[in-house]
């Protein structure tokens, strides 16, 4: 936006004129190159420049502005990147003299603007403007350089006051959360007649969108709730994994055992035997329906039924289990499925 005001004029404020869309497009053109792809970001990215006073490149200053603004806002741009403008005083005969960083007159009574946008690596954007028949490959080559050392100048002022990108957005910015899941899996995220996802969503207050490539995004104005939405839709969808250890809630209780919901839908058997480091006579001493339980997986057969063992986690955290204890007696026990040697 370039306002009258900014350059002490007065006359009405109307839509986008030549000067406020050329140099917008300069200034998107040198930014495009270091906005994160889709996939690290996928929030749409509107940037605004309104300038407030001009006697410069109000184009580059864009740029430069653009750039701290992204950051703090916490978008993960690949590399900062700053603006300058250099002109030229050039003679017939060859002679030349470079200014950096034009004003408003030396642009005027100078013979070139020559903007040039780029990080410490390279350059992202150029736009060239000539008052003289043309210039030669020696002001070309002395304008690059004199226009990266003044970059790079700018960039170390820049990066004085914002090092690096913000961690996270704002708490008050809408979340985009995405994860990708087996396209085999979406029927099963979806539910029977979208009984699943929309449970997710009347719960979590977000909102789920899944595509044919399994990719799923979550969007919700609260941070927390787009999180626990992606949290149950992984819990849904991910397999079980050998070895990791889940915290499940008991859905039934059986003489040989019990059944731990590792997750949404998903069920394993712990059988009495790895319900507990000693002899357990009675799953009921142990546990009953709604009880919370750390489980780890100890085996997924080919029909997908998952084993579970109770007693691992217990062997690993190096705890005892007082149900179990109060469980014990002389080993005479009939519970079958008893390891050998438990007493």
């Amino acid at each position: 936006n370039f306002p009258p005001y900014s350059v002490g004029e007065c006359r009405m404020i109307r839509g986008p004129g030549r000067r406020e869309i050329g140099h917008g497009a300069l200034a998107e053109r040198s930014v495009a190159s270091i906005l994160p792809d889709a996939e690290t970001f996928p929030y749409t990215i509107r940037a605004i420049s309104d300038i407030t006073e001009s006697n410069g490149s109000s184009s580059m200053a864009s740029v430069c502005s653009t750039t701290l603004g992204l950051m703090a806002a916490g978008v993960p741009i690949v590399q900062p990147v700053a603006g300058i403008s250099i002109g030229v005083v050039a003679e017939p005969d060859g002679q030349f003299e470079l200014l950096t960083d034009i004003i408003g007159d030396e642009d005027h009574f100078g013979d070139m603007d020559f903007k040039i946008a780029g990080s410490q690596i390279g350059i992202t954007g150029i736009q060239l403007d000539l008052k003289i028949k043309g210039i030669s490959e020696e002001i070309i080559t002395a304008t690059l350089a004199q226009a990266k050392e003044a970059r790079l100048n700018i960039l170390r002022s820049m990066l004085g006051t914002l090092e690096q990108p913000r961690k996270d957005i704002s708490e008050h910015a809408p979340r985009l959360e995405r994860t990708q899941i087996d396209p085999e899996k979406i029927g099963l995220l979806i539910g029977p007649g979208g009984k699943t996802i929309r449970a997710i969503q009347e719960e979590t207050s977000t909102q789920i969108d899944i595509q044919e490539d399994g990719t799923v995004t979550v969007a919700s104005s609260d941070g927390a709730a787009a999180e626990s939405a992606l949290a149950r839709i992984e819990a849904l969808t991910e397999d079980v994994k050998v070895g990791r250890v889940y915290s499940g809630t008991v859905s039934s209780v059986k003489d040989f055992g019990v059944f731990v919901e590792i997750a949404p839908g998903k069920d394993g058997l712990c059988h009495i035997s790895e319900l507990a480091d000693g002899f357990v006579k009675s799953v009921a001493d142990v546990c009953s329906v709604g009880d919370s339980m750390e489980v780890k997986v100890i085996a997924v057969d080919d029909q997908n039924r998952v084993k579970l063992s109770r007693r691992a986690v217990l062997a690993e955290s190096g705890g005892g289990d007082d149900a179990a204890a109060d469980a014990t007696d002389d080993g005479s026990g009939d519970s079958d499925g008893g390891d050998d040697g438990q007493e």
